[in-house]
């Protein structure tokens, strides 16, 4: 099968409405571990342990603790329910996150008070909380690239919020034809992981075009690992050197 890579609409914001619509109507499933996104639940644990272990590594000050996250400015970009804001918070940070979805935003909301966290959420987009010149020591944007309009510029709103030194984490999926056997026909039509319809694999980004926009903004990969599934291992996700489907990278700001 040829696969041809489709030309990217190419606009000065982010916003994919059709990609948040999609979302939202999703949005009260955020919290059901066995619902249409229970595939972000799976990988949370593998996401949460290699931040976790890239943090201690990238900044020798902070504490091998419960609370290695304490006094560290955390922003959750495309926070969706919070499945992600919620365990930065609990690991001691100060969290920031945000979904340009407000369904999703309203979700989040519930669950913290629920949960008694003290969690920023905003329903907002990158490109607009930019302009409010807010600084963040580290800034994740796991699962969300690839459903947004211009990557590029995303990058570039997203960088102007780390502060130097500071540290960015980026989870998407590559754009090969193995990831298109995996993560679209594997994962949505055979497997129905998640739900037809929820990736375009034209959007999805190499790793190389990423390096070339972040480097474009003054930031340097540090780090990058294949997220690969084996149903035979206890941990069924696992961290790989293989980055042609799932991959995670961390990088620094110069």
């Amino acid at each position: 099968m040829h696969l041809k890579k489709m030309s990217k609409t190419q606009t000065n914001s982010s916003i994919d409405q059709e990609e948040i619509d999609k979302f939202s109507r999703m949005s009260e499933e955020w919290w059901d571990t066995e619902g249409k996104l229970r595939t972000l639940h799976d990988i949370n644990a593998i996401r949460i342990s290699y931040i976790r272990k890239q943090i201690l590594e990238q900044f020798p000050n902070v504490n091998n603790s419960i609370s290695i996250l304490k006094g560290l400015d955390v922003l959750d970009i495309g926070c969706g329910g919070g499945i992600l804001s919620e365990p930065l918070h609990r690991l001691g940070a100060k969290v920031t996150a945000v979904d340009a979805s407000d369904k999703n935003i309203s979700i989040a909301k519930e669950h913290a008070k629920i949960q008694n966290l003290n969690i920023n959420y905003i329903c907002t987009t990158a490109e607009d909380l930019a302009k409010k010149n807010l600084q963040f020591d580290i800034v994740l944007c796991l699962e969300i690239i690839e459903h947004v309009a211009n990557p590029s510029h995303f990058i570039e709103s997203c960088s102007k919020m780390l502060k130097p030194g500071g540290l960015f984490f980026i989870s998407t999926i590559n754009r090969t034809a193995k990831s298109y056997l995996q993560a679209i026909i594997g994962a949505e039509y055979i497997l129905r992981w998640i739900p037809v319809g929820t990736h375009s694999w034209n959007k999805f980004l190499k790793p190389s075009e990423i390096d070339a926009d972040l480097r474009k903004n003054n930031i340097k990969i540090i780090d990058i690992k294949g997220l690969k599934y084996n149903p035979l291992k206890p941990e069924k996700w696992y961290l790989d050197k293989e980055i042609d489907v799932n991959y995670i990278m961390i990088a620094g700001k110069l």
